[in-house]
């Protein structure tokens, strides 16, 4: 605790719409939540733990090393009850994905690809990546459905 403030009081106030240096607001989380609905900027969100996962994709050539935050650590952050998020793309894909899948495996929201950036012209600025090649049964192609690049909405229901 910082002067009586916890660590999840001092995320969802840094989750309130992004201060101009914070940059533009990314990602929006809905629902179920503490505090109520929470936007947030990607430094925001860089202050998340980091992780890294290196995997191959059903859209890329190849195995990438992709660096984000754990889907479960930012569902922890922001106080998310509920069995299921609804995470929707800019495009305005959606999808259902069960809470159990960010506490089974070690689901990551990817903000870079191979050390670069992602951008919002290749699949950014974030991207729901699985490890895949860690397990075999995500290389079903009910998964693959779940990997929401353009990631810019959760809504926890």
């Amino acid at each position: 605790m910082r002067n009586g403030v916890t660590g999840l009081a001092m995320f969802m106030m840094a989750a309130m719409p992004a201060a101009a240096d914070d940059g533009p607001a990314v990602l929006r989380v809905t629902g179920n939540i503490a505090g109520g609905p929470a936007s947030f900027a990607l430094d925001t969100l860089r202050d998340l733990p980091e992780a890294t996962l290196e995997t191959s994709t059903v859209v890329t050539d190849g195995t990438h090393r992709f660096t984000g935050f754990l889907m479960r650590d930012l569902l922890d952050r922001v106080g998310a009850s509920g069995d299921h998020v609804t995470a929707s793309a800019l495009n305005d894909y959606a999808v259902d994905i069960p809470v159990s899948d960010f506490r089974d495996y070690d689901v990551i929201v990817a903000y870079a690809m191979d050390g670069a950036p992602l951008e919002r012209a290749d699949k950014g600025p974030l991207w729901i990546v699985y490890p895949r090649d860690d397990h075999t049964e995500l290389q079903d192609i009910r998964f693959d459905y779940r990997w929401v690049w353009q990631l810019s909405g959760l809504e926890i229901r």
